[in-house]
């Protein structure tokens, strides 16, 4: 380890805008490694999709240090940096699937620097690496370019734009979930669990300019920019997940929150909040227990318990919780005993988990994960990845959530979350959009349903209709299973459709009458076909669908599970009505069979495909026959107040066609024959080549 001190008076902001245009640049700021500032770019190793991250954590070299200390202040030299996304719990405990993912990125983003500029806490630059003879010449010329870079006029961050911020849910909708959360924890299923909204909108530039910004105007102890494969991460984390020196080790968990008013009684109000100590108390129970798994008996210590600390625009209680690692304990097996957090899941930890998976409405990605290094030299320290902008392709996100507990006041858990996203939206330049008005509707469904969402592992199929041996729209249906398979298992899986389309042709050639094609995959067995009868009425049956909605939080997502447990128990539950699923906010997603279509006036309105529901292979065909009819379509937001008041409902399936659909026994049960419903029904048996 070797370190050559700079002239230089950047700010870590600036430093981290000279490396603009570099492979993979990152910073950390604030408290890391005894303070200042470690920032870098250029990384010499890229860890893999494939690769386990706690593993690669442990990949280190053998380091001499010919380093002199910078007055009291430790080196970092290099190591890996990056951050841990909250999926990567699945590679430690089985717990359910998470809820769809607007825009999914990697799971983990570690790259290995085997250079970097540390700024110690007296505002001195240095060059430090870890040098080796064959990396000579190239950590020279980096060196020489770093410290050009330090030398010249700081640079100005560039302008970047980002809509409104979205919350999903809404208030009413986060606030379903945590009732639904606190019933559980009444009824002694968990202690404790934190709930997530998701704060959602459109970004143009770069999220090195935002980072810039905020960490500029908050000043968070564990500010971190990082890249991953496809997304940025601007982390402006007030709080410490893990810092492991040599055998030592500690966590400090932050639980209990209210607002930073004018004056103390906010702070007086949570010093005094038994909620709020209980909450912190929780998770400090559930940390000792975490570290006690990994470290020698008896090390483990609480050494501050729900001590207030001022963070911008709020106050926290955090703790602290030390200990001692036991002889060969690595950073990957301490984190196997601690990820992810404890303070951002709840207790028990796998409930809690469980509990997430259950009632959140979007998959998280980075967001309470976490974030740092792992080095040869320092150690390791990674933060809790909240108050965290994730940014990939024209959208960036913002998790904010909080602990629920038994007591939990639903609405007071929703404006708390908020609380604490405001100051970030306010430092980015943002704005969080007005509250949706909330439609009153004829019959609330019931809180988020308890059946476990569908298990990727069992597979995805597609169900096709078979007409006197025409397999019906046969081609888009096998591409849409080639695209579920690259997303889900990967490339090599989605060229197994080939093999399986070539059985589905042949069946359906040899197959009589109304028919359908099951087609499926699944990772670690063979593609399959089934050729199955229809049961009931065949295609365009005139009796009316009787719905029944259920909450399903985010919906079942884009592909079509084979997993059907959580359709077949809905159904069941509603005494044989069709499941209607419909989002925590009220918005409807579409039937257990197909896609929703309205009828209001002269104009047919669908739900948006915005990740939530399957995209049809019939809507997209009903869409199709609209247009060049001359009918008005439009993709739009439903609830169930708009079914309720409009002309017609109708369900589209690959197997019934049109089908009217009806939200309640009061509604008229078929179309009249000047429908729309009968007029798409004409349309798509041209398209098709049947009689009604």
């Amino acid at each position: 380890m070797v370190r050559i001190p700079l002239r230089g008076v950047h700010t870590p902001e600036q430093a981290l805008l000279a490396l603009r245009g570099d492979q993979r640049p990152f910073a950390l700021t604030g408290a890391w490694a005894g303070g200042g500032a470690i920032v870098g770019s250029d990384p010499v190793a890229l860890a893999g999709a494939r690769d386990d991250p706690f593993a690669v954590l442990d990949d280190q070299p053998a380091v001499r240090s010919d380093a002199q200390g910078a007055r009291g202040t430790d080196a970092v030299g290099g190591g890996w940096f990056g951050y841990l996304g909250y999926a990567l719990g699945a590679l430690i405990e089985r717990v359910p699937p998470a809820p769809p993912r607007p825009v999914p990125v990697a799971a983990h983003g570690l790259a290995f620097y085997d250079h970097l500029l540390r700024r110690d806490a007296f505002g001195q630059w240095w060059f430090e690496a870890l040098w080796s003879k064959r990396a000579e010449r190239r950590l020279t010329a980096r060196l020489d370019r770093l410290r050009e870079r330090l030398a010249s006029p700081a640079p100005e961050p560039l302008p970047y734009r980002c809509s409104e911020f979205r919350p999903r849910p809404q208030l009413r909708g986060h606030a379903a979930a945590v009732r639904a959360c606190a019933e559980g924890i009444r009824a002694g299923e968990l202690y404790q669990a934190n709930l997530t909204v998701r704060l959602e909108a459109s970004f143009r530039g770069e999220a090195l300019d935002l980072f810039v910004r905020c960490a500029h105007a908050l000043k968070p102890p564990y500010a971190a920019f990082v890249c991953g494969p496809d997304s940025q991460v601007a982390s402006l984390s007030p709080e410490l997940f893990l810092a492991r020196r040599g055998r030592s080790v500690q966590t400090a968990p932050i639980k209990g929150t209210a607002p930073r008013a004018g004056d103390s009684a906010s702070l007086e109000r949570l010093l005094a909040s038994g909620k709020d100590r209980a909450e912190n108390v929780m998770i400090v129970d559930l940390m000792r227990n975490d570290l006690g798994r990994v470290c020698e008996p008896g090390s483990v210590q609480v050494s501050a318990l729900a001590v207030p600390e001022a963070h911008p625009g709020v106050w926290h209680l955090v703790s602290r919780v030390r200990g001692r690692l036991a002889p060969g304990v690595s950073d990957g097996d301490l984190l196997r005993a601690a990820f992810p957090p404890g303070s951002v899941t709840g207790a028990p930890k796998v409930k809690a988990m469980e509990v997430i998976a259950r009632l959140e409405s979007t998959g998280r990605e980075v967001y309470t994960g976490a974030i740092g290094f792992a080095s040869p030299v320092a150690g390791m320290e990674l933060n809790v990845a909240i108050r965290t902008f994730e940014v990939a392709g024209d959208a960036a996100w913002l998790g904010a959530g909080g602990g629920i507990v038994a007591d939990s006041d639903p609405e007071a858990e929703y404006h708390e979350s908020i609380a604490k996203a405001r100051p970030l939206l306010a430092a980015a330049g943002a704005s969080l959009a007005a509250p949706a008005a909330s439609a009153s509707d004829p019959g609330v469904p019931d809180p988020p349903i308890r059946h476990p969402r569908p298990d990727p592992a069992v597979g995805i199929l597609e169900t096709v209709a078979v007409l006197d041996g025409r397999a019906l729209e046969l081609e888009p249906h096998l591409e849409r299973l080639r695209r579920s398979a690259a997303v889900l298992y990967g490339q090599a899986a989605a060229e197994e459709v080939d093999a399986l389309a070539r059985r589905a042709r042949d069946a359906a050639a040899r197959a009589t009458g109304h028919r359908r094609l099951r087609l499926g995959l699944a990772p670690g067995r063979p593609p399959w076909l089934e050729t199955l009868a229809v049961p009931g009425e065949g295609v365009f049956p005139r009796h009316s669908l009787t719905l029944q909605p259920i909450t399903v939080p985010g919906g079942l997502g884009a592909h079509k599970w084979a997993d059907r447990r959580l359709l077949r128990d809905a159904a069941a539950g509603a005494g044989g009505a069709e499941p209607l699923l419909v989002d925590l906010d009220d918005a409807v997603l579409e039937s257990g069979s197909g896609n929703l279509f309205v009828v209001d006036g002269d104009t047919v309105l669908t739900p948006p495909l915005d990740g939530r529901q399957l995209p049809g292979v019939t809507r997209a065909i009903v869409l199709e026959l609209c247009d060049r009819a001359g009918i008005e379509a439009r993709e739009g937001s439903l609830d169930l107040r708009a079914l309720a008041t409009c002309d017609e409902v109708l369900v589209t399936s690959a197997i019934r066609g049109l089908q009217p659909a009806r939200l309640s026994a009061d509604r008229p049960p078929e179309p009249a024959p000047e429908s729309v419903c009968a007029r798409l029904a004409e349309l798509l048996a041209a398209r098709w080549r049947l009689a009604l």
